[in-house]
């Protein structure tokens, strides 16, 4: 473990963002015995015109006119910022000299901004843990001066049309420029392997507080009460990029006794899907939080029906430890990150495979099994997953000839 030392978090996901992220728990998990200074992104000159009355947008225009502090402490040992300086929107540009020197610039406003609160807290001999962020990222190393300096990739960004167009050169060449890669997926960390051989799967840290079986009620929602057994059931964001809309709709018309029930938001895909003329398919739309245990522990067999694509092939499906959390069986499309679970998930190649899977998960459940999930599951906390980023930091100090704590 490294203690009493000053870590700077950067990263995509701001810190007040509604939605949870690797980022923020892992700041809060180095907080507990280090000083932690997690710094929000730049307001870009594109959002503050085109996005003016949105919160975000209206929360740096007050700290830029100096009537909210753009350094705030949030915690015991942890503050966030919120720069005070416009960086250029640029991703539009080709990928030439212009974009290079606009990029670098970009970089030195947020670099310039980060030293201001540096000052202000008194950091020094600090750490800089970058999430994902590949652009204003590329030359902190450089204008930081860290005395370590960890990339953390969690997923496949450049098969996105965005992150594509500049960082297919760019995440290799930055990944040259960091002491070492902590990635939350094997596949995650053999990419980047070839351009930093300092490449380490650091696993994936998951909240159980709610997803705690003796905590959680047997009662059962309302929204689920009345829907048949046998249930096979998904819970998340239902995005057509990240799932197999022909494997669900397979599924559900192979065995026309078996509920399948979604829970979540749609995208427009999902919505406009025949999914929805299919009489055993139930969609039960997007619950509260604090409800998704119930609804879990209400069904008999989670399913993860994966699309294989550059986006997902890498990815680390949080909700699988959520799933096996509350003991319950799953089944699984198979990636080279879910052979990380293949003791404890039916892992399927195919959408005949999958179905014959969930009848033998439904068949082979019993109280021996459901207690090893629950075991294996709640063996991926936050503290773990934080402990390898320590190890690697470690080892760079001591490759550094720096102290180590």
């Amino acid at each position: 473990m490294i203690t009493n030392k000053d870590i700077i978090i950067v990263g995509l996901q701001p810190w007040d963002h509604k939605i949870g992220s690797n980022c923020k728990n892992l700041a809060k998990e180095f907080s507990k015995k280090n000083r932690v200074l997690y710094v929000n992104n730049p307001l870009n000159r594109l959002d503050r015109y085109k996005k003016k009355n949105q919160d975000f947008v209206i929360n740096y225009e007050e700290v830029i006119k100096g009537t909210q502090p753009s350094l705030r402490k949030v915690g015991k040992s942890i503050w966030t910022l919120y720069p005070k300086k416009i960086i250029e929107s640029i991703n539009k540009l080709p990928h030439n000299f212009l974009y290079a020197f606009l990029n670098k610039r970009n970089s030195k406003i947020f670099s310039d901004e980060i030293k201001r609160a540096l000052i202000e807290i008194d950091f020094e001999n600090y750490i800089l843990f970058n999430d994902s962020l590949m652009f204003t990222g590329l030359y902190l190393p450089q204008l930081l001066s860290p005395i370590a300096s960890i990339y953390y990739i969690r997923d496949n960004l450049v098969s996105q049309d965005y992150f594509r167009k500049h960082g297919v050169e760019t995440e290799p060449l930055l990944s040259r420029k960091y002491d070492a890669i902590a990635a939350n997926s094997d596949f995650l960390a053999d990419y980047l392997r070839p351009h930093n051989s300092n490449s380490f799967m650091v696993g994936q840290g998951c909240d159980f507080t709610i997803f705690n079986l003796q905590n959680i009620s047997n009662e059962e929602p309302e929204a689920i009460s009345d829907i048949p057994h046998p249930r096979v059931g998904y819970i998340g964001f239902l995005s057509s990029v990240r799932l197999d809309i022909g494997l669900i709709k397979h599924i559900a018309l192979s065995k026309p006794k078996y509920s399948i029930i979604l829970i979540g938001p749609e995208d427009k895909i999902f919505k406009e899907s025949d999914l929805h003329s299919i009489q055993n398919v139930y969609f039960l739309g997007n619950q509260k939080e604090h409800d998704l245990p119930l609804f879990i522990n209400s069904i008999d067999v989670a399913i993860n029906p994966q699309a294989i694509n550059d986006l997902t092939i890498g990815n680390y499906p949080r909700k699988i430890d959520e799933y096996l959390a509350l003991g319950k069986p799953v089944v699984a499309t198979k990636t080279k990150t879910m052979d990380y679970f293949k003791d404890f998930v039916y892992l399927a190649n195919n959408k005949d495979e999958t179905v014959n899977l969930i009848e033998k998960a439904l068949n082979d459940n019993n109280n021996k099994l459901a207690i090893e999930r629950i075991k294996f599951a709640k063996s991926h906390t936050w503290e773990n997953s934080a402990n390898k980023i320590y190890e690697i930091v470690n080892e760079v100090l001591i490759r550094k000839g720096k102290t180590v704590h």
